[in-house]
């Protein structure tokens, strides 16, 4: 990556680092469709690997009232989405690949806005869990659907189970990338590279959700979504 490449997609890891330590999820979200405008080669490999980190960082904080009876649904429907998202990308030209992020984006964003009321149950968890397979290994960004069933659950319940979905989901996509071989050393470097930022980030995170109330930083980022989600699209398209 060119220095001012590197920049915006770190600024973008940061930012996306300080809304999921403070809110649950926002890494993918943020930093996902200015990655894949910027350098798509590293697409979906090195946010995946940013995606494991992540809360590893996060549950050094806060491994309280985890939903461990949710994950037993979530995370094994998981398994056949994360199939399906490696198809995705075995299929997909990086151009169609930007089209599927961006889209995927502003689909999160349009069900995360309206906040529907989706029950917790193991049919609602299961679903979600096989949408965040496809989702995550194909895209990078696995959380919407789980954080839509979970979005009235208490705070803490919802980052530190989203925490515990995102370091086994994502381990589990990265697996099977490196397996089909759309894993390689750049995405891994440029994980590495992020690395500082994701940190600092988790550590802001973790400050900014005693002062700043959640509903504000919920709006935030979703605009921000939109917006570089709306950039990729119409210049995939475009540049097709």
């Amino acid at each position: 990556m060119d220095p001012t490449t590197y920049a915006v997609i770190a600024a973008a890891v940061l930012i996306g680092s300080v809304v999921q330590s403070a809110v649950g999820l926002g890494v993918g979200l943020v930093a996902a469709p200015v990655t894949a405008l910027l350098e798509p080669a590293l697409m979906p490999g090195a946010l995946l690997m940013v995606a494991v980190l992540l809360p590893c960082l996060t549950l050094v904080f806060d491994h309280e009232d985890i939903d461990w009876s949710g994950l037993l649904w979530s995370l094994p429907a998981r398994i056949p989405g994360t199939l399906v998202g490696v198809w995705v990308v075995t299929t997909l030209s990086p151009r169609e690949l930007g089209i599927a992020i961006g889209v995927v984006v502003l689909v999160a964003v349009a069900v995360t806005w309206r906040a529907i009321v989706v029950p917790v149950n193991r049919a609602t968890l299961s679903a979600a869990g096989f949408a965040s397979g496809i989702t995550g290994t194909a895209t990078s960004i696995g959380g919407p659907p789980i954080a839509i069933v979970y979005q009235h659950r208490p705070a803490r319940e919802i980052r530190t189970t989203m925490a515990v979905y995102f370091l086994i989901g994502a381990t589990l996509s990265l697996v099977a990338l490196l397996v089909s071989g759309d894993l390689n050393r750049d995405q891994a470097v440029a994980a590495a590279q992020l690395l500082p930022f994701l940190a600092v980030g988790t550590v802001l995170g973790a400050l900014a959700r005693r002062s700043i109330p959640a509903h504000v930083v919920r709006p935030a980022v979703l605009l921000v979504s939109s917006a570089s989600a709306l950039v990729l699209l119409v210049r995939s398209i475009v540049g097709g």
